[in-house]
């Protein structure tokens, strides 16, 4: 009777004329899959990473389709599996069933993996969910396959089909099996970005891109060591996350271990130390390393992370530093008597490299607020900056400096200790550069203009000790142009402060071309003028009322019987 019902159902909605079997051959179904997939991810969750919402979503979707589609797995009380074949595509919904499973069960897996860093028995539902999720993206190819759908769907599905069975080997660890399918995947998503036009590619661009990581590390685990540099790249431009992020992550770890047991001593300031702690040498590493990843950072954000994760590791060897030395008896003898050990000399130079970090990193930061520091100006979407901001980060940069400044052995080296000089004169007019635009902004001139003064001579004073430094060109680029452009405020400024200030009055009387004589003299002198007169009531003091005294008796008198009767109880009489 289900079935009778629903063929009934399907030819009122879909055949209601003559000839239906001719008109359902001719229909052709298009599905843009990737782009359907990529809407509902960003729209549902996905963007902040989500998982759960997502697949809330499409189990959402999922029941919404079966019901429009009355296409139900039996009822409330016993559920029944009906399978979509191809004489059931009447219509795109129905391959919508299928790809809304497989995203659920993805979904589902992305968040089990999230989870099973503290559960691993979550791991292996991972792996389950995965496989359900190949299952069903392997039903649509199949349903694809039909001659009812479009070229462009049946590529679609070729290719989703074979990323989602690539990410499941990936997790097995089938590593030639997933390459096989992660490059069958790319391919068909490159022939189908060449073959589109330009404002349809830019999703099948991304998913190659997200595919590539992939790829290099299923080579890699092959054999091909090549790969390790590309890796290694594609983790610092891409960010990659998810599955690969972590197995990129555990890549690098292992192979700095391998690479940091080759760092056994360091020099700095004329004196050698041996590195023995393990989490000291990972992080000199990462800092010899961290010049080639900031070139391969494509924006502003990726240098920043770069500069956090390297401070992150300097605070973790320093505080390895420092336990050591409170248990080493030598390290504490040498505290007592003032000199400096091997640990605290090596402790001293990781404090070095992390001021200088953190000086780096603000100087960033300093580049690009400069750059949204314009009125109406946007840097990747940000707030437009003031120039508060850029004196509150000049106030930190000469805090490093004089941090610098005071560690053992930096006085004694003449060249040092004048870069350091150099940078704190250079830091402390750019300070003042900006706290004098931001009196400029409040219209208060004799401020700008003094502070503009100061800029000047810090700025001249810096400029004369990088000219006596080897290789300082840029420095000195950067301090004449801040030079200019001081002059340019401070001309400007005092102008302001001439336009706003009061004049005398000789120089606003309004004269006639030779004559020399005042027509009009502002503001006007004072003259003298009578005062208001005053009245006083004299009279007053003079004036005889007369007598009250008779209606006064006659009012004591009236007194009545309620006076009488209160008189009587409570000793009441005449006073």
């Amino acid at each position: 009777m289900a079935e009778k019902s629903q063929t009934s159902e399907q030819t009122v909605d879909d055949v209601p004329q003559e000839g239906a079997e001719d008109e359902q051959t001719k229909v052709v179904l298009t599905l843009e899959i990737l782009q359907t997939i990529k809407d509902a991810q960003q729209t549902h969750g996905l963007r902040h990473g989500d998982y759960q919402r997502y697949r809330g979503y499409c189990a959402r979707r999922l029941r919404r389709l079966r019901k429009g589609l009355h296409f139900t797995c039996g009822n409330r009380h016993k559920f029944q599996r009906k399978p979509i074949t191809e004489e059931l595509l009447s219509e795109q919904r129905f391959l919508l069933i299928p790809l809304m499973e497989a995203e659920r069960a993805w979904s589902y897996a992305i968040q089990l993996k999230q989870e099973a860093n503290t559960e691993h028995r979550k791991q292996f539902h991972m792996v389950s969910r995965l496989k359900k999720a190949a299952a069903h993206a392997a039903t649509l190819a199949r349903l694809c396959d039909s001659d009812k759908v479009d070229a462009r769907t049946k590529l679609e599905a070729q290719a989703y089909s074979a990323w989602m069975q690539g990410s499941l080997e990936f997790e097995a660890q089938l590593w030639e099996e997933s390459l096989n399918h992660f490059n069958e995947a790319k391919t068909i998503y490159e022939k189908l970005s060449s073959a589109l036009p330009e404002d349809a590619r830019l999703v099948y661009d991304q998913r190659v891109e997200d595919i590539k990581p992939s790829i290099r590390y299923c080579a890699y685990n092959i054999g091909d060591q090549s790969a390790m540099e590309d890796l290694l790249q594609m983790r610092v431009k891409s960010g990659a996350q998810g599955m690969l992020g972590d197995k990129l992550d555990e890549l690098v770890a292992q192979t700095r271990e391998k690479q940091a047991a080759t760092i056994s001593e360091v020099s700095w300031q004329g004196r050698t130390v041996s590195v023995k702690q393990e989490q000291v040498r990972l992080f000199l590493l990462s800092y010899q390393e961290s010049s080639s990843d900031l070139q391969a950072a494509p924006d502003t954000n990726s240098k920043l992370e770069v500069y956090e994760k390297l401070l992150m590791d300097c605070k973790d060897a320093m505080q390895v530093l420092r336990g050591e030395m409170r248990e080493d008896p030598a390290a504490r003898a040498a505290q007592v008597e003032g000199k400096t050990s091997q640990l605290g000399y090596l402790l001293s130079y990781l404090t070095y490299i992390r001021n200088t970090i953190t000086i780096q990193r603000n100087l960033l930061m300093a580049d690009t607020f400069k750059a949204s520091l314009n009125p109406g100006a946007a840097v990747d979407g940000r707030r437009t900056a003031k120039p508060q901001d850029l004196v509150r980060l000049y106030d930190i940069i000469l805090q490093n400096v004089e941090e610098l400044r005071q560690l053992p052995g930096v006085q004694d080296d003449a060249n040092m200790a004048q870069t350091l000089e150099a940078q704190s004169d250079a830091c402390k007019a750019y300070r003042s550069f900006y706290i004098a635009k931001s009196y400029a902004v409040s219209q208060k001139w004799k401020e700008a203009v003094a502070l503009y003064d100061q800029a000047l001579i810090q700025g001249k004073a810096a400029l004369d000790l990088y000219r006596n430094l080897p290789d300082s060109a840029d420095r000195i680029g950067e301090l004449d142009g801040l030079l200019a452009e001081v002059t340019a405020n401070k001309s400007s400024s005092h102008a302001s402060c001439i336009l706003d200030s009061p004049t005398t009055p000789d120089e606003q009387d309004l004269t006639l071309n030779d004559t020399g004589k005042n027509m009009v003299t502002f503001p006007p002198a004072f003259q003298p003028i009578p005062c208001k007169p005053l009245f006083f009531d004299l009279a007053l003091n003079h004036v005889e009322f007369p007598s009250l005294q008779d209606r006064l008796a006659e009012q004591k008198r009236g007194g009545g019987i309620a006076n009488l009767v209160k008189g009587w109880f409570w000793g009441g009489g005449n006073k």
